[in-house]
């Protein structure tokens, strides 16, 4: 592990923030939208069953520091099984626009809500991973006749980070963005995983390219509001509202605590996954935890079997 957190990025091109030439696991698609006077573009993956239809759909939800990129064990899984698969890069992310907008999860619900209605889906199951899985749970309040079910992967925001840390202004958090470097990034993807996948080292190799853009400071702008928008909108009290069955994996080994660098003293009480997923279902009406051992915040990367066991199943029962 020490070996990759100093190893030179493989390419050394400068990368659009569009990721352009960035090639996803499957056909990227666009769709037009407007937001605060604006025409965006919002990218997605949309992949149709490999097997016998089964006329559901699953929509996945990416985290904070990736894309649709690293759904392709997962689509393929799931398309191998009948369901169609629809993975949008949210706006602010991936292949998707980056626009300077005042950005909220209520936008983001209302976004994939466009997406999904064009694309002519009226249910789906929901998969949400980190800051996806609070997405997930604002799409599910705000959309629960769209929701069918539920599946949180080690979602953020189990904890109010304004218990403990004061609030960071954006300013602040444009700076931190401003002021990366590969390693920098590399040492704050490590904390995500207990080993190191090779998903982890392509992200890396794409974040070092995208630095020697001269269009980043509209990236680092579209990720300091983003997480500006994580700290502001509190979701965990939400939960005891989720009236679908839910499913929340935890991977065993995360201890990842966003804001954890502006306060590090005191954000050493955050980040403790095991004790907050058994919390947290407790208020679920109809949840069921899995915990992943041997994983930290990733399980579909780093426990595939495990993961793709515990999505089958309660794909299968509740869905």
């Amino acid at each position: 592990m020490g070996e990759s957190r100093t190893q030179p990025p493989q390419d050394q091109t400068p990368l659009g923030i569009g990721l352009e030439g960035v090639v996803y696991p499957y056909p990227v698609h666009y769709l037009d939208l407007t937001i605060q006077g604006q025409s965006l573009r919002m990218a997605y993956m949309d992949v149709a069953p490999t097997s016998k239809p089964n006329g559901k759909t699953v929509v996945l939800l990416h985290g904070k520091g990736f894309s649709g990129l690293y759904w392709g064990g997962v689509i393929k899984l799931l398309s191998g099984q009948g369901y169609r698969v629809v993975a949008p890069d949210q706006i602010g992310f991936g292949k998707s626009a980056k626009p300077d907008i005042r950005y909220s999860f209520d936008l983001l619900a209302h976004n994939t809500k466009t997406l999904l209605d064009h694309l002519g889906i009226t249910k789906a199951a929901i998969l949400g991973h980190s800051m996806g899985g609070m997405l997930a749970v604002y799409f599910a309040r705000d959309y629960p006749e769209t929701t069918s079910v539920l599946i949180l992967e080690n979602p953020i925001g189990l904890e109010d980070y304004r218990s403990v840390i004061k609030p960071v202004p954006l300013a602040t958090l444009f700076a931190t963005e401003m002021h990366q470097t590969p390693q920098s990034f590399r040492t704050f993807m490590h904390a995500f995983f207990v080993g190191w996948p090779p998903i982890a080292e392509r992200y890396v190799d794409i974040y070092s390219r995208v630095l020697k853009s001269p269009e980043y400071p509209r990236w680092a702008m579209a990720s300091a509001l983003t997480y500006q928008m994580i700290f502001q909108e509190p979701i965990r009290q939400e939960y005891k509202y989720l009236k679908m069955p839910v499913l929340l994996i935890i991977g065993q080994g995360d201890h990842s605590a966003f804001f954890r660098r502006y306060a590090p003293e005191a954000a050493k009480k955050l980040g403790h996954w095991p004790e907050l997923g058994r919390e947290a279902v407790k208020d679920l009406p109809h949840g069921t935890l899995v915990e992943i051992g041997g994983s930290g915040h990733v399980p579909h990367i780093e426990r595939p079997n495990e993961f793709d066991l515990a999505l089958t199943a309660f794909l299968r029962e509740r869905y």
